[in-house]
């Protein structure tokens, strides 16, 4: 779709307008958002627009449709969706004992120290990429926490974990116990390990940097909700 419209506004009810005119998800729902600095945020992504959309340049845009048009509706559904991922977490597959290992233990152990803290639960660890199952206590514990969160929460949240592999991570952003660059980092251990090894792949640092513009964008969606 062309650029028509010249002024973006948001409205007194967190709606964005384009000349006057509301905006609306792909599925003709009302686009408002009921946090002012995500709403500002995302009526500069429609002012940057210039002569046609390109959805991809308006990552808050489509998490904020996300939360209206796909979360809302049926939120614990969407978060029991993500909280699978505890079922398999990136934190507990570690390298056989090593130096990789004894990295992974560094950044990784915290995390999981914190998590076994604040949801008082424990968690298997195993060597090697053999699936094992994690305490039913554990998995629900998890699935409780996902499930309290609002859908505005859920939005960038969703990506956090798909983009880091790790279930625990994403809360442990959410709730600030790690910041979004440590978190980042504790998901790429292997691969920097092997790039330390083996040398970086052109390709696999392509795809890397795109996958962290999308973390990026939803890192600032979860800081634009705190405000």
């Amino acid at each position: 779709m062309k650029r028509f419209w010249q002024d973006v506004t948001v409205t007194a009810d967190g709606g964005i307008a384009l000349d006057g005119r509301p905006v609306r998800t792909p599925g003709r729902l009302p686009l408002v958002v009921p946090y002012p600095a995500l709403g500002e945020a995302i009526a500069d992504e429609w002012r940057a627009v210039e002569e046609t959309i390109d959805p991809r340049a308006m990552p808050l845009t489509g998490l904020a449709n996300a939360a209206i048009e796909r979360i809302t509706p049926d939120a614990p559904a969407f978060a029991g969706g993500i909280a699978v991922y505890g079922g398999s977490d990136l934190l507990c597959y570690r390298a056989e004992p090593g130096p990789l290992a004894d990295r992974q233990a560094a950044i990784w152990d915290p995390v999981l120290d914190w998590a076994r803290e604040r949801f008082g639960v424990d968690f298997i660890i195993t060597d090697g990429v053999m699936p094992v199952e994690q305490p039913p206590l554990t998995l629900a514990r998890l699935r409780e926490a996902v499930v309290a969160l609002s859908p505005w929460q859920l939005a960038p949240l969703s990506p956090i974990v798909s983009l880091t592999g790790s279930l625990l991570l994403g809360l442990a952003v959410v709730e600030r116990a790690i910041d979004a660059d440590t978190a980042w980092a504790a998901a790429h251990v292997d691969e920097d390990w092997q790039a330390e090894q083996w040398g970086e792949d052109a390709l696999a640092a392509e795809t890397r940097a795109a996958r962290a513009s999308d973390y990026r964008a939803a890192i600032r969606f979860l800081d634009l909700i705190r405000v």
